[in-house]
């Protein structure tokens, strides 16, 4: 959770930076995505919507042609591909657990690959910068940009978030199961037997009102999820926008955008393990318990 935190500050501080720049040098990305097709009655394509379809579908067409079919002495990109799942692995299962790591993995390097490359596309020539306009004083003036990166959409964050969410509440029942989640959240942690008898019944009390405020927590975990990934990426587009796309930012935005894809998942693996974390402790104790009655 240290590292998390060191990683949640400096994009923190990388994101405040960002906006307040570009505040200052120019005009900057306008929050809401543009329509490319409306449908009429809130239904429409927006540019955000388009470049996450194209960019998925490429990305999608990437991995297959680097994996195809996987053999047992690997290709050079096949090597590659599994080296980054290697490190993922390494990574994420500390964090989740052996137990809830097999659902769970597949959901987190989804969402790793998907929100880094889409952090990236704002990094592309003609990002936010070609599509439909008129002259201003001999001047063209963009109001409608065909590409946009998706995570610099609110909706394209939430929806990440949302479904980052309901996986976690999935596997948390499935890997946990709703007694241990209770007693996780509300149950009193201290051991009765070394805790004095009068003092027991005030932490119940006291664990019952942290739980309380734990359920709050992670009620308002999606919005916090999106509402982060989306600050960095949005402030990312107004920087490189409002500065004239400077190359020295670039390499800013190279780091922005990892890091808070490594953040995202990151989070969304801590959440999983707090819960699903517990039986492999509690299975690695019952067992060295066996072994050391055995022993005797």
């Amino acid at each position: 959770m240290h590292t998390v935190k060191k990683l949640l500050g400096l994009a923190a501080a990388l994101s405040f930076a960002t906006v307040s720049f570009a505040a200052e040098e120019g005009e900057g990305v306008s929050s809401a995505a543009a329509k490319l097709v409306d449908f009429g009655n809130g239904w429409a394509i927006t540019n955000s919507m388009a470049t996450g379809w194209v960019t998925s579908a490429v990305l999608i067409a990437l991995i297959l042609f680097a994996v195809r079919k996987p053999q047992i002495m690997p290709t050079k990109s096949q090597a590659v591909f599994e080296s980054l799942l290697e490190g993922l692995r390494d990574l994420f299962e500390p964090i989740i657990g052996k137990k809830a790591f097999p659902a769970a993995f597949p959901l987190l390097v989804t969402l790793f690959i998907f929100i880094l490359m889409h952090n990236w596309m704002g990094l592309l020539p003609g990002v936010g910068t070609i599509g439909w306009g008129h002259d201003v004083d001999g001047q063209f003036h963009l109001t409608s940009p065909w590409i946009r990166p998706f995570n610099s959409d609110f909706n394209g964050t939430i929806a990440l978030a949302l479904v980052s969410f309901g996986a976690y509440l999935i596997i948390i029942f499935k890997y946990a199961g709703p007694k241990l989640i209770l007693w996780d959240l509300f149950g009193n942690k201290a051991d009765k037997a070394e805790t004095p008898a009068w003092l027991y019944p005030f932490l119940s009390l006291v664990f019952l009102v942290v739980g309380c405020i734990e359920v709050f927590s992670i009620l308002i975990r999606p919005f916090t999820l999106s509402v982060r990934l989306f600050g960095n990426v949005f402030g990312g587009e107004n920087l490189l926008h409002g500065t004239g796309f400077i190359f020295v930012f670039y390499f800013m935005e190279l780091l922005v955008g990892l890091i808070q894809a490594v953040v995202f998942t990151l989070l969304s693996s801590v959440y999983i393990g707090l819960i699903c974390n517990h039986g492999d402790d509690h299975d690695h104790e019952h067992k060295e318990g066996h072994a050391a009655e055995a022993h005797h």
